[in-house]
Parts: structure tokens; sequence; C-alpha cells
């Protein structure tokens, strides 16, 4: 076969490709075979800097010895810097040549040289470089021009394959766009962020992606969801703002990309402190109230690092999903609005009718007790009236937790606090409070719980301890988030005495969302109840 057929015949292979890293791939592979060299490289330009060097004849084991991506000074700078000129560079003996730079350790040797550069669509997309002419001592002028044409083939190859892929991913975006819609639709909770996480993930071929947003304070931020590798150690992980690249993103609205984010100035972030994660792109969450997160995508270390097109692939999905995303957070707003009126309305029937009745029918047995003259009779109906007053007051307390005062417009660390004052003040025993904030800020969603449990806990220690001291703290330890109500009381023994209704009541609501409950006990030292949550 000749020269000419061989061109044809190549030009017929890269149009069959539409994968562009098999296009570039098989380009290097021809032009090496047409032209006879040995050693042959394709690289990929961007900003006039090499991002991929692919290459032929080099086993995989001589390329991780020699190192690093080439930077493009010396005799490959000829060609990277010469804009769209199509003058291929020919050169006998590189060796010699002035404006070599030399070659990194474990380097093959290469003498005999052929440049030419790729265009397509008017750019510069890379340059094909071949060395080691085999069977003559240099590359010829029909091997220039043998070059030039496959150059060509090569620019309309790759901006088939471009087009390609941009279709694929066109059809990727509107898949991963219509299962969040879904998602956000049919209410079905944090599935919304994690088909953010892995449509972006898919949209950049990232080895991870994660969703993170700021909580309402603004000092700490949540890993929300993670897809890809890692994904298990850094889901629902929280981490203060500053100090970390996504609270500088947050707070600039401005995309941050790293070459290498594991070198980064900013430790505080997660992804930084797996080590193990080269390059990363995080941009900026936008909702009409401003930035309220961030969309991050990174590759393990080595990996390859993002281009300006992926950075404006990502910021763009980023911009359609934080509306998604907005969406989803105010549904939640509404549904818990709505569990909250139906709440406040339940609160105001018991405190209107139920109490109101209990009420009048302890009136009703204290005149009835005056009338008696049996005075065993009379303590017997004073007794009720004392129960009944009991039962009004715990009846206060629910309608207390009913009212969406106590956690709608605070975080949980502030309910707590609140909760704890009102103890103090009813009961007289001293009670000290322990809050973890960051702890707090990711139980948001079982705030509400939370509070109902703590409450039952110090109703028990104000009915039943006769503590002079009581603490409530909330923590993080193991992976966990733990709750717990101690005191200095009379305790008792587990073995011998039979919990009351109080402690079934807060076992039972505690497993209902989630809760692992133990309660210590010990005579004359006291009791602990403690609440563990997974985080």
């Amino acid at each position: 076969m000749d020269r000419r057929d061989e061109l044809i015949q190549a030009g017929l292979v890269l149009a069959s490709e539409l994968s562009l890293s098999a296009v570039l791939q098989r380009i290097i592979e021809l032009a090496a075979e047409i032209t006879g060299a040995r050693y042959g490289a394709l690289g990929v330009l961007e900003e006039g800097r090499l991002t991929e060097f692919i290459t032929t004849g080099i086993t995989p084991e001589q390329r991780r010895a020699i190192g690093d991506l080439p930077v493009g000074h010396g005799i490959l700078g000829l060609l990277i810097h010469r804009g769209t000129d199509r003058t291929p560079v020919r050169i006998a003996d590189i060796t010699k040549d002035p404006r070599r730079h030399g070659f990194p350790p474990h380097h093959p040797e290469m003498r005999s040289f052929l440049g030419a550069p790729i265009i397509a669509r008017g750019e510069v997309f890379g340059d094909i470089y071949l060395t080691e002419k085999q069977g003559a001592p240099g590359f010829t002028e029909e091997d220039e021009q043998a070059i030039l044409v496959l150059a060509s083939q090569a620019g309309v190859a790759i901006h088939n394959a471009r087009l390609y892929e941009e279709t694929r991913r066109r059809e990727r975006w509107l898949d991963a766009v219509r299962d969040i819609t879904n998602a956000v639709l049919s209410g079905t909770g944090s599935d919304e962020a994690l088909f953010v996480a892995s449509g972006a993930r898919d949209l950049v071929a990232a080895d991870l992606a994660t969703v993170v947003i700021r909580d309402t304070r603004g000092k700490e931020l949540v890993i929300q969801v993670a897809d890809g590798d890692n994904a298990e150690a850094l889901a629902r992980r929280v981490f203060p703002a500053e100090g970390s690249i996504s609270g500088a993103v947050v707070l600039s609205g401005r995309s941050e990309v790293f070459e290498d984010v594991s070198t980064d100035a900013l430790p505080d972030q997660p992804v930084v402190e797996l080590g193990d994660m080269g390059p990363a792109a995080v941009v900026p969450l936008a909702g009409h109230r401003g930035v309220f997160g961030t969309l991050a995508a990174a590759n393990r270390c080595g990996g390859r690092p993002f281009s300006k097109e992926s950075v404006h692939v990502l910021e763009a999905f980023g911009g359609q999903a934080a509306l998604a995303l907005e969406y989803a957070r105010a549904q939640e707003a509404i549904q818990r609005l709505a569990v909250l009126e139906d709440r406040e309305r339940i609160a105001k029937e018991l405190h209107d009718g139920v109490i109101q009745a209990l009420f009048a029918v302890g009136m009703g047995l204290q005149g009835t007790a005056l009338m008696i003259g049996d005075e065993d009779l009379a303590a017997r109906i004073e007794g009720a009236v004392g129960e009944l007053d009991r039962v009004i007051r715990d009846l206060r307390n629910y309608i207390f937790g009913l009212r969406p005062g106590v956690l709608a417009d605070r975080q949980l660390g502030d309910a707590l606090w609140s909760l704890a004052d009102e103890f103090q003040s009813r009961t007289g025993v001293l009670t000290v409070v322990e809050i973890d904030d960051a702890a707090a800020s990711v139980l948001s969603t079982v705030a509400g719980d939370l509070v109902q449990v703590t409450r039952e806990a110090l109703s028990n220690v104000g009915r039943h301890a006769r503590a002079t001291t009581c603490r409530v703290s909330l923590f993080r330890r193991d992976g966990c988030a733990v709750l717990e109500v101690d005191d200095d009381g009379v305790g008792f023994d587990p073995m011998t005495v039979r919990r009351g209704d109080g402690l079934r009541n807060l076992e039972e609501r505690s497993a209902a969302f989630g809760g692992k409950t133990s309660i210590d006990s010990v005579p004359a030292k006291g009791t602990t109840v403690r609440i563990e949550l997974s985080l």
C-alpha cells in the first residue's frame, strides 16, 4: 500500500471513531505507522499549555518512570507557541539542536524529530510529535506532507468527536435534570442532592462529586451528599466555613479550580484531608438570596485536570441544580409550616378545651371536699385534685412543645437552652447545658423530637430524682450525636425497680426517630439518660 492509500485509509479510520479519547490515540498511532516513527506523542493544548499527552511506542512502565507531564519547553515549545502556523518542524538530530531543553531521567533516547500542529475549526487543538525514524537517518519531505494531511484529517475527526461528545453530554445533562426534577416533585427528601452530585460527576467524568450546604448561621458547612470515591467518608461531614475552600467560594461567589487540591493552603476542606485527591473544581450554588452552598468535582492524585470547558459545564449545571435544591428547601419549609400549624391548632384545642375542663373538675372536687365531714375521704379527694394539677402541668409542658415558636425560628441548641432555663426556674434544680453547635446543626431534621425527649427526661428528674443539679449535653462521639440528661439525685437500681411510664415513653419516642436509648442509674448517685443518633 503506497503513502496515498495509507492516508485515505487513515482518514476512513478516523472518521469511524466517535470517542474523543479513542480518536486521539488513533491519530498518534496512525502518524507513527505512516511515517515509520518508533515513538509518537500527541499533546493537547489549553491556553498555551499541555493538559494531556497521549503516547505510542512507550510502555506504561516507561511512561511512569519518566514522571510528570512535560511543560512544553525546548523543542516541544517550538510548536506550542507558533499559533496556527501549519509549517512542520523537522530536525535531523535533536540532541545537537541548540533549542533542545533536555530529557528527564529514564526517557528513551531520541534523535530524529518531526512535529506538526493539529488545527480544529481554526484553533490549535494540539501537536503531533514523532521521533526516531526507523530504517532511515531522519524524516523526509514526504513524511512532512503526509503528517500535514493526517493533521488536517485529525482536525476534522476531533471536531466531529467533540460534537458527538457534546450531544452525549447534553443527553446526560437532560437526564440528570429530569432525575433532579422528579426527586424534587416527588418529595423524596435528600435524593435531589444525590442526583445533583451524581449528575455532575458524570458530566465532567470526575472520580468524586460533593454537594455542600451552608447552615443558617453561615459558620458551618455540611457535606449534604457525596458520590464516587471516598463518598462514605465524606457524607454528612461538618466543617467550618472559615478556612475552607467551600467557605471561600460561598463568600466570593466565584469558582475555584486546582491542579492539586491536596497541596492547597486551606486545609479545613474534608476533600483536602483525604490526601488522595488531586485536580478539583469547586463552583457556587446560588439562589435568589445568594450563595447557599457549593458543588465540587475532584479526581484522584495524578488524574486528569479539569479543563476550562469542564468548569463551565459544572457552573452551568450547578446553576440549574441550585434552583432545584432551593425549590426543594422551600417545599420542606412549607411542609414544616403545615405541621407546625397543625400542632398549633392541637395545642390551642388542648389549652382551651381539655385543660379548662380538667380545671373545672378539680375546682368541683375541691368544693366537694370542703362539704364532706369524713377526713379520710376528703384527703383522698384532695389527692385526686393534686393529681389533676400534675396532669394540667404536664399538658401545659406538652402544649409548649407543640407551639411552633420553640423551634421554628431557633436552632436546636437554643431550644435546649430555653428548655433548661424553664426547667430550672420551675423546679429550682441547677441545670447546666453543654451544646456542640456542629452536632446541633446536623440534627436539625429531628430537632423537635430531641426537644420532646429532653423535656420528658427533665420531667422525670423533676418528679422523681430529688436532685440538686442536672446537666443537658449534646456532643459528637465515634460518628454519632449523643444527647445526655444526667442528675445527682437518688437514682434507682435497674435490677429491682420497675421503670415508669415516663422512661418507657422516652425510649419509644427515641426509637421512632432512629435513636438508641440507654438509661444508667445507681442508687444515691443519680441517673443518666443517653440517646445516640448515627450521623
